[in-house]
């Protein structure tokens, strides 16, 4: 189990390496975010133990049942799920540095609320659905600057750049569209000199799509089952992505 997870971590690092190459990018300018959704304590562990500490949950319950197991081990967490407002308390509990996945306001004003409870601040990162698809979450393309302008005002937020899930798709010209479009997003934001912001991070591309999500600027790469192994229900399960 041990060879198998760093024998996958090395080869996904290599093909970062790659392409970072290939679009004349520095390897160091791009982060390999482990997607651990499902993935038991003691993998994980192997996996921080070889020095890739950056790690990112989907859902919240997911984080409680790993956090004792793992807190002893050296490690960022990140979350990358859909957040609802009545599980910002306990997101905040478990050792969370950085929220992914902000899409609203109203969620923006409740964290913020509880962020001056705890008199904390937090990382994020605005999730944008640049894939126009209504089963995922995220702002509409459309929206995103005005939403970033409101989260701005709030100060416990620390906006660090932009997410999104592409497009499920196996033809690259059409995720391309989308990674395309948050870096658009991302350069029109810097142009407005926005107080208190950053624009560094854009997390996008997974192992299907990596080296097209590192042409057009990711700096943040999510990375699951290619490390870990398959699961037994697909992406869309543990992305939590349907609104119904």
């Amino acid at each position: 189990m041990k060879e198998e997870i760093l024998r996958n971590m090395a080869v996904i690092q290599e093909r970062i390496n790659n392409a970072c190459k290939e679009s004349n990018r520095n390897p160091d300018e791009v982060k390999l975010l482990l997607a651990t959704k499902t993935v038991p304590a003691e993998r994980i562990k192997i996996a921080l133990q070889a020095g890739h500490t950056l790690i990112a949950e989907n859902k919240v319950q997911e984080l409680k049942e790993k956090y004792e197991a793992l807190k002893g081990v050296s490690h960022t967490n990140h979350f990358i799920g859909h957040l609802q407002t009545n599980k910002i308390k306990e997101v905040l509990k478990y050792d969370v540095s950085c929220i992914q996945s902000l899409d609203r306001i109203d969620l923006a004003e409740k964290l913020q609320q509880r962020l001056e409870y705890e008199d904390k601040t937090i990382d994020v990162l605005v999730q944008v659905n640049t894939s126009n698809e209504e089963s995922k979450f995220g702002v509409h393309p459309d929206n995103a600057i005005a939403l970033v302008q409101q989260i701005a005002r709030l100060d416990r937020l620390k906006i660090k750049g932009l997410m999104t899930i592409g497009l499920f798709s196996a033809e690259t010209e059409k995720v391309r569209q989308c990674f395309k479009l948050l870096k658009n997003i991302q350069q029109e934001i810097i142009a407005l000199n926005i107080p208190d912001i950053q624009m560094k991070e854009l997390s996008m591309g997974m192992s299907g799509d990596l080296e097209t999500a590192i042409e057009e600027g990711a700096t943040i790469i999510r990375v699951g089952t290619a490390i870990f192994g398959q699961r037994i229900y697909p992406d869309s399960y543990y992305w939590n992505e349907q609104k119904a």
